[in-house]
């Protein structure tokens, strides 16, 4: 990297803020190698991802705020710090308490002064942060006592959608799909599902079925706008039993 600042033109103009999207395109890469369960992709978009960190570690460096050396003193310390039940005498019961724990010790890191969600990043895209918000109130407490109390309150918001509909006010449907996916995330996560890989599972399946029915009516010279949805539901409903 040294190297490459010096000598490079496209590598010596980058700046923080041309590199930030950039890193973003790399997360999303690493996701979907993940995703495919591809260690061999997996391993290279991790090389990828290290690039950035190496880059704006240099950046630091230069600038005289920080090096590479101290990124991973800095993660070394919290690591210790927030881990109490390795390094110290705190005693856990199981990996919940573990969470609650390191929640607490993060407040604790601001004085207590900084606020429970502050650290859920605004850019996350919106079913990311909706789970992240709900993984955070917990850490707190903030939380069902019961898991499948969680039905009541999504069939709650299901009622108030429907109620709203009937209005047709489109910022308040709107409000209530929001509390419908909002309260169907938590469920997800009461449940120990993921709701990012469970919709990424269905966009999956919906995308190789869908295919599956055009590449059908591909062969057979057809139109995919000429069938009926009754016709295409059966070749559907024959990709699923090729599945």
């Amino acid at each position: 990297m040294d190297e490459l600042r010096e000598k490079c033109p496209w590598d010596r103009k980058q700046t923080n803020e041309s590199l930030r999207t950039l890193t973003i395109e790399e997360t999303y890469e690493l996701a979907d190698a993940i995703i495919e369960a591809s260690d061999e992709v997996i391993k290279k978009e991790l090389g990828d991802l290290l690039l950035h960190i190496v880059f704006y570690a240099k950046i630091g460096e230069e600038r005289g705020t920080f090096s590479i050396g101290d990124v991973i003193e800095s993660l070394i310390e919290k690591l210790i710090y927030r881990h109490p039940h390795i390094f110290g005498e705190t005693k856990v019961k199981d990996a919940t308490e573990v969470e609650q724990n390191w929640e607490q010790l993060k407040l604790k890191e601001k004085n207590g002064n900084r606020s429970v969600l502050a650290g859920v990043p605004k850019s996350l895209p919106a079913m990311v942060k909706a789970n992240r918000i709900q993984d955070k109130a917990r850490g707190v407490g903030f939380d069902w006592e019961h898991r499948d109390q969680v039905w009541e309150k999504v069939q709650e918001e299901l009622f108030e959608l429907k109620e709203e509909l009937l209005t047709g006010k489109q910022d308040s449907i709107e409000d209530e799909f929001g509390d419908l996916f909002f309260s169907l995330i938590n469920a997800a996560r009461l449940y120990g599902v993921n709701p990012e890989n469970a919709l990424e599972r269905t966009n999956q399946k919906f995308i190789k079925r869908f295919n599956y029915l055009e590449q059908k009516t591909i062969r057979q010279g057809i139109n995919l706008k000429d069938l009926t949805l009754a016709q295409m539901d059966e070749i559907w409903n024959e990709a699923k039993t090729v599945e």
